[in-house]
This record gives C-alpha cells, sequence and structure tokens, in this order.
C-alpha cells in the first residue's frame, strides 16, 4: 500500500463484487436470456461484464440487438430477484462489517450499475438499507461506470465533496470512475485479479478482501466527531 497523506470523511462503495458475491449470478442469468435469443455465451463474454456499467447494452448486442437494453434488465433483474429469494445472494466475508466501520467515520452510500429493485432487495437482506446515506443505481444517471456520474452524484447525496470520499471498488472500470471523480480508492480486486497498470496507480490503498480491507480503514477515514455519532452525548460549548 502506497502512502495517503488525504483523509476521507464519507464512504462510497461499490455493491456488486465488492459487497455481495454476484460474479457468477448476473453472468449465469444473462448467458441464459442470451441462449434463449441464440446466442451461446463464453468465458470472454462474462470477463466483458466484470465491472461493465453498459451490461444491458453489451447482452442486447449479443442478440443481435433482436432485443432492447430493458428487455434485458427487466427479464435478469428478475431472475436475480430469484436468486436473492432463494438465499444465493450473500455479502462477502467481512462486507457487512466493513460497511459499519466505515459509517462509524462518516456517511456511507453505495453507487452501482444494477437496477434499483435488485439493489433495494439486496440491502435489505444484508440489513444496510437503513446505513445508507446515499443509493446510486444504473438507472439514476446518464452514463454509468467507469465515468465519474455515479460517483459525483452519491457525493453530492452524501454532502461531502468527492475529494474528501474514499471509494470502495473491485474493477478496473469502478476504480477509473471514481478516481475521475476526483475519490480516494480504496481497491478490493476480486480474486486476487491484477489491475491493469493506468488503473493500478489510481487506488490509494489495496486490500485482498474485505476482511483485509477492515483494519485499513480507520487509517484512511477522519474521526467522526462526538456529537454526530449515534449514540454520542452532544458536544458542549464553552461557557
Amino acid at each position: 500500500m502506497r502512502r495517503c497523506d488525504r483523509v476521507f470523511r464519507a464512504t462510497i462503495f461499490d455493491l456488486d463484487d465488492t459487497l455481495v458475491d454476484t460474479q457468477g449470478g448476473w453472468a449465469q442469468v444473462c448467458a441464459d436470456f442470451a441462449a434463449r435469443h441464440g446466442h451461446r455465451w463464453s468465458a470472454e463474454d462474462t470477463a466483458a461484464l466484470h465491472g461493465n456499467g453498459s451490461w444491458a447494452t453489451y447482452v442486447a448486442g449479443l442478440c443481435g440487438n433482436a432485443v432492447t437494453s430493458t428487455d434485458v434488465v427487466t427479464s435478469c433483474t428478475a431472475a436475480m430477484l430469484d436468486e436473492c429469494a432463494q438465499g444465493h445472494v450473500r455479502a462477502l466475508p467481512g462486507a457487512v462489517e466493513l460497511v459499519h466501520e466505515a459509517e462509524r467515520h462518516g456517511p456511507v452510500g453505495v453507487a452501482t450499475a444494477s437496477p434499483r429493485r435488485f439493489v433495494k432487495a439486496v440491502l435489505e437482506d444484508l440489513g444496510l438499507a437503513g446505513l445508507l446515506r446515499a443509493v446510486v443505481c444504473g438507472e439514476d444517471v446518464a452514463q454509468v461506470k467507469p465515468a465519474p456520474d455515479p460517483y459525483l452524484r452519491a457525493a453530492a447525496e452524501v454532502g461531502v465533496p468527492p475529494c474528501c470520499c474514499l471509494a470502495v471498488e473491485d474493477s478496473p472500470s469502478g476504480i477509473r470512475s471514481a478516481a475521475t471523480a476526483g475519490m480516494g480508492v480504496l481497491a478490493v480486486p476480486r480474486d486476487s485479479m491484477t489491475l491493469p497498470d493506468d488503473v493500478s496507480r489510481l487506488p490509494v490503498a489495496l486490500a485482498r478482501s474485505a476482511v483485509d480491507a477492515l483494519p485499513l480503514l480507520p487509517g484512511l477515514l477522519a474521526p467522526r466527531p462526538r456529537s454526530l455519532v449515534r449514540g454520542g452525548a452532544p458536544a458542549r460549548t464553552a461557557g
């Protein structure tokens, strides 16, 4: 980890493969959808889906544009909601604890390319919905990751300038998005993925998992004033 002289006051999390294990889930439902429209899914398609904010447009293209991106979102979201209902979408080890630790220091939010219906179900299952100051989903912005729009909107919603926000991300696309927005990035690549050279220089910190990221947070986030800590006594004024 390189030395970081910045201290951050808010934390914005990516969702898929940062907080929840959906690496196989979204790829499978997209593969099933594409198969129904004559496309044979490949490992290259799975790789192209990772961190791709325009995932629905990509899948629609595989189907020869016989369907729209809206068709893809509607069908695949319904399939992923079924996965949630069956308990197949689970938090990554240490992820929920990571969000709670971040919230001890300041406001927290989520910026994701996933559809709101899915995001809402996942956050409620994890017990995090009431903890988040901002939840920015794929349909909330004109340009998705790697454009900075999702992180800029999340920063505005938590009320903290982007330069004072720390993003927690797993994918090169997401890291580029947060860095372009002016945020610091705690990178947590899945499965020991090697980041591209241009991306590897962007994060202020790197961890192998949410569990490994947990002890890094206190050194990156500014202490929250006692008057703002949940349950803390209001600060006294002199005189």
